[in-house]
């Protein structure tokens, strides 16, 4: 068996947490860790710098192993969704050198299937790199964690097997699956439903430019959700110099051309930042997330404005994106069938609010790592939290917590909701802290660091 190390690093939290993260090709060693949610003294007045934005990291290093030469990515994210895409680009064929953790840099080489790719739980590896495998000679075979094999992927293998891919699944298309590559793939146009996911759009998106005749993708079905990480792989791919016509609705078409290597800059991932904004808002504090783009690809203007509906003030400024909560935390009715990733953690200011919320179009987030939205309701329920599951989102209500055991479910999300919360109610603990590694290996130790610089 051949592993290809990526890195290895110590995260310590509040003097309780101490994990390694190993992440290789085929494996990633992470125990659970329970772990103490600290409690805030008072307002946190904090500056965070985090790291690269997974969705930009990842679409990136895709896009530069397909391009006709070198790459840089700086700062992109250093965690396991990552890695295991570093991991996956190398069996098919790129160069890519994570020696320097601020600097990696990508070579193309010849695509060539090389055995087995583990996807860990990413739905951005799972989803964008079969495509690739399709032009790749030789045989890839996908599998991930015990979870990943419920992550819808059937109209991506009927997409794939559309223009002329040969894709071995089970009857449902889900994981394990095996593509047989021969180096070319026709494309053609293809229809398909993308409701689960927008990432099964991007992932034959990504790779279309070297299809001999690109692609037209049409979506057929209830909306995609996460439309905005669509417009950043449409934006990603027109960047690296790929002809991309979007303007009809639900309907995208790559033609075939070159991409170009080219230096990406990746920006704070919006995510990853929203546990540590939500922090200042519960406490009436500042947290200022320094680095932040003014025209960014994430959909930082609809968190703010989320924000701004829940009490907070929220600016740009030259010192970074700045977050000033307002003593109380008010409740939302919001559509969040674009920011679905951020539902875990405005569930967790939700339960702490003032009044009622309701968080709808998110029916989607049944596919996710876990089955979010009862998970988020059973989890949140045993500290009390009035939360109730609806066909496509939450119904949150207000009322008295206690402390008690979050199970996080290995979601790193629910983890971050789980932290929010304990906030401002002592005694919350999370099961299992290490399964924040998947988008944020620091979290234990930044969060245990702005809430202790308070008190």
């Amino acid at each position: 068996m051949t592993f290809f190390p990526i890195y290895e690093r110590e995260t310590v939290g509040n003097g309780r947490t101490r994990q390694t993260v190993t992440v290789s090709k085929l494996t990633v060693t992470r125990p659970p860790t329970p772990w103490q949610a600290p409690t805030a003294a008072g307002p946190v007045n904090a500056v965070v710098h985090l790291p690269g934005s997974k969705s930009v990291t990842n679409r990136a290093l895709v896009l530069s192993a397909l391009a006709t030469g070198p790459s840089t990515l700086a700062s992109p994210l250093l965690a396991r969704d990552s890695a295991l895409m570093v991991a996956g680009l190398r069996a098919l064929g790129a160069h890519v050198s994570t020696a320097a953790d601020d600097r990696w840099v990508v070579r193309p080489g010849p695509l060539h299937a090389a055995g087995e790719i583990d996807v860990g739980l990413a739905g951005t590896v799972m989803r964008f790199l079969p495509p690739v495998a399709g032009l790749a000679e030789g045989r890839a075979v996908f599998d991930g964690d015990p979870l990943a094999r419920r992550r819808p992927l059937g109209p991506l293998v009927q997409a794939l097997r559309g223009i002329g891919v040969r894709v071995e699944s089970d009857p449902g298309g889900l994981l394990p699956l095996t593509v047989h590559g021969t180096g070319e793939v026709y494309g053609g146009e293809v229809v398909i439903d993308a409701s689960a996911s927008s990432q099964l759009v991007s992932g034959l998106l990504l790779a279309a430019p070297r299809f001999a005749e690109g692609i037209t993708v049409r979506h057929l079905g209830p909306p995609v959700p996460a439309a905005p990480h669509l417009r950043m792989t449409v934006a990603m791919l027109r960047s690296a110099g790929a002809g991309v016509d979007d303007a009809t609705p639900d309907v995208w078409t790559v033609a075939p051309g070159r991409l170009s290597g080219r230096g990406w800059e990746i920006e704070p991932d919006l995510s990853s930042a929203l546990p540590f904004f939500a922090a200042a808002l519960v406490t009436g504090g500042t947290v200022t997330l320094p680095g932040w783009p003014r025209s960014s690809m994430q959909p930082v203007e609809q968190l703010r404005e989320l924000l701004r509906q829940m009490g907070a003030d929220v600016r740009l400024g030259t010192g970074g994106l700045t977050v000033r909560g307002g003593g109380r935390v008010h409740g939302l009715d919001a559509d969040l069938s674009g920011l679905s990733e951020l539902a875990p953690v405005l569930t967790a200011l939700a339960v702490l609010a003032d009044s009622p919320s309701t968080l709808r179009g998110i029916g989607h987030f049944r596919g996710h790592e876990t089955d979010r939205l009862p998970v988020l309701a059973r989890a949140l329920g045993t500290l009390g939290a009035d939360v109730t599951e609806l066909t496509d989102g939450l119904r949150i209500v207000p009322r008295p917590l206690r402390g008690g055991v979050v199970d996080t479910d290995r979601d790193h999300r629910m983890a971050h909701a789980a932290a929010v919360i304990g906030l401002a109610v002592p005694g919350v603990e999370l099961s299992d802290v290490a399964c924040t590694s998947k988008t944020l290996p620091e979290f234990p130790a930044l969060w245990s660091s702005m809430i202790g610089a308070n008190r």
